[in-house]
């Protein structure tokens, strides 16, 4: 058993269905578990549930079936009894959407700002905290600047500087990086990863990319969809550090050959099983 799978679950899906009114069914019997530290990618045709399962686990959508568990199990964490299991989830969880839901008339620093914001912590004391997220993400000199004036790459950044204030356990992404240009994105990979080393983040990661989900991931959960589920899993383990060497590497070729068979075997109805 590897140190991974010894990892504390942090939460878990058991048997959700996700109906929808139109009689689309997103997600059938879908189970998982995430572990402490893990870095999981969703992996899937259009259709097949992804961004549903992270809707789910954000309390942003409700399963028609099945529920979500947060194991108790964390001795360093104090919960608060009166407080609702909602609200204390709310605060370990943060959530990157594909596009930056950024206010545009706001600057980069009052968009930081904004989840201080909404638990009443002035801008005055707020000030170290949104200042030191953006230097994280290297905007710390753009914070006078408003959407209109940013890259979208460094919206994304924003976005992510907005998600790190609140000093997540859990970060889900839903494919963040899905409409920048290439260069930008094995940018913000390598950011992603290096910041996820810095804090200790457990993330759940949404992406329709092969080449992105072997490169960032512990563990791909590839999913079939019609309705959406699990079809198999692979672990990422390479023997050698995650950076541009890695992805021109034969190890790296390899996993992307095995990923895409077992992506393809997930859109090929007979090759259920």
């Amino acid at each position: 058993m590897s140190q991974q799978d010894q990892a504390p679950v942090v939460v878990s899906l058991r048997n959700i269905r996700k109906a929808f009114d139109t009689g689309t069914t997103a997600l059938d019997n879908f189970s998982l578990d995430i572990r402490e530290g893990e870095f999981v990618s969703l992996l899937g045709p259009s259709g097949c549930g992804k961004s549903s399962a992270l809707r789910i686990i954000a309390g942003l959508s409700e399963p028609s079936a099945g529920g979500v568990e947060w194991p108790a199990a964390q001795p360093d964490r104090k919960i608060d009894r009166e407080r609702n299991d909602r609200d204390l989830i709310d605060r370990d969880l943060a959530f990157v959407f594909q596009e930056p839901t950024l206010m545009p008339w706001a600057s980069v620093f009052d968009n930081v700002w904004l989840p201080l914001r909404a638990r009443w912590v002035s801008r005055e004391r707020a000030r170290e905290q949104v200042m030191d997220a953006l230097a994280t993400v290297g905007l710390e000199d753009a914070t006078q600047l408003f959407p209109r004036e940013l890259s979208g790459g460094m919206k994304m950044r924003v976005s992510i500087a907005r998600a790190l204030i609140t000093r997540p356990r859990v970060l889900l992404m839903d494919e963040p990086f899905a409409a920048l240009d290439e260069i930008t994105r094995f940018k913000l990979n390598n950011d992603l990863l290096r910041l996820q080393a810095s804090f200790g983040w457990t993330v759940l990661f949404v992406t329709h990319s092969v080449f992105e989900s072997v490169y960032l991931s512990s563990r791909i959960v590839v999913m079939a969809a019609a309705p959406g589920r699990v079809s198999c899993e692979k672990m990422i383990t390479p023997s050698q550090p995650r950076d541009d060497a890695f992805r021109n590497s034969r190890q790296y070729s390899l996993y992307c050959q095995e990923v895409s068979t077992a992506l393809q075997t997930a859109m090929d109805p007979q090759g259920m099983g």
